[in-house]
């Protein structure tokens, strides 16, 4: 369904695409910062950037299908991020395998702005995931 079923199904869809670009810009505007310790590997800013575009599409996705598998895309990548900012924001994870450590026990703006808007956009991803019914069947053409 591309169009909202109603006015709070289109509000529910834009909230959750706009915390999701809050979270997509945030990472992108930071990855080069946080890639200059790893620039020619598998760094901190690499992972920000692959974070920014599951964002940007998962924004996109439940912005124009509002569907429950774009709700529940929506909902992973926002939990997924807020779980990492929590995870290494309190626990100092060493490297393994070829992620970086990337324990940084300070909170400041975009990384608090960023974590607001993850954790909002998760929780309005589970509204819309757990607020659809049944996605509707196309008419079946042919015999019955």
């Amino acid at each position: 369904m591309i169009f909202p079923r109603d006015f709070l199904d289109g509000a529910l869809r834009l909230l959750v695409a706009a915390a999701l670009a809050v979270d997509a810009v945030v990472h992108w505007r930071l990855a080069f910062y946080y890639q200059i310790a790893a620039p020619g590997g598998i760094g901190q800013g690499m992972l920000f950037r692959i974070e920014s575009v599951a964002a940007a599409l998962a924004g996109l996705y439940v912005l124009l299908r509002g569907s429950r598998p774009a709700f529940a895309a929506a909902f992973a990548v926002a939990a997924g991020g807020v779980a990492a900012v929590l995870l290494y924001r309190y626990v100092d994870v060493p490297a393994f395998g070829p992620f970086p450590s990337m324990y940084e026990p300070v909170w400041f703006f975009e990384k608090s702005l960023s974590a607001v808007a993850e954790a909002g956009g998760a929780v309005l991803a589970a509204v819309g995931l757990f607020r659809k019914g049944p996605e509707p069947r196309p008419p079946r053409s042919g015999n019955p």
